[in-house]
């Protein structure tokens, strides 16, 4: 089974279906193997040296599968910046460490474009459908409300955690503040239609991608 084609996008309640690659509060770099058979979930290795973060991040992190950031479309709004080549990624906020591999349904809040060395990389905020505080989490709005600060911090480790390896901050589009939850819904469409189109074929697969 591939994490990536086998687990549906959507729920037909609206939730999205988001895979765990990297739990709260570890630092091991896990991630969708996208270049290889069933994409399975496994460390990143540099160098022959598996990759860590400097530090932990604080919340889930992970994907949406049948999405794909296509290098070669830049966003109406974020124009001459192509996507990274990857399916869309997923911070999910409800703050119990999730199981990596394990998959999850959603609600979809709002989401940052992060632009990591001049490829767009969007961070879709999300928290888990069975969460406490999901009945009150509908936006990006909502977030600030009922966990203040919260926001600021997600831009601020995505910007800065690359900085004790020696490399510059992370910029993102919009001024640095997260869009809404309608505009999130509409790059998780996009970002799916895109994925379609590569694993039909109507879009050439030129990135050395494995589609089964």
């Amino acid at each position: 089974v591939s994490p990536w084609h086998d687990v549906a996008l959507r729920n037909e309640d609206g939730t999205l279906n988001f895979v765990c690659e990297i739990p709260k509060d570890t630092s091991a770099k896990f991630e969708v193997a996208t270049g290889e058979e069933r994409n399975p979930i496994k460390q990143d290795v540099k160098k022959g040296v598996p990759r860590f973060y400097p530090y932990t991040i604080p919340w889930n992190y992970g994907m949406l599968p049948q999405t794909w950031e296509d290098p070669q479309a830049a966003h109406a709004d974020i124009p001459g910046v192509g996507g990274d080549n990857d399916p869309v990624d997923v911070v999910e906020i409800g703050g119990t460490p999730l199981e990596t591999a394990g998959v999850y349904t959603v609600k979809a809040l709002g989401a940052y474009a992060m632009i990591d060395s001049g490829e767009l990389d969007w961070k879709i905020i999300c928290i888990r459908s069975d969460h406490p505080l999901a009945p009150k989490l509908n936006d990006i709005t909502d977030v600030e409300r009922e966990l203040p600060g919260e926001l600021e911090k997600i831009m601020m480790w995505f910007r800065d955690y690359k900085i004790p390896d020696g490399k510059p901050p992370n910029a993102f589009g919009f001024d640095s503040k997260p869009v809404n939850e309608s505009y999130a819904q509409a790059v998780v469409e996009e970002t799916h239609q895109a994925y379609s189109q590569l694993h039909s074929g109507a879009r050439p697969n030129d990135g050395e991608l494995s589609l089964r």
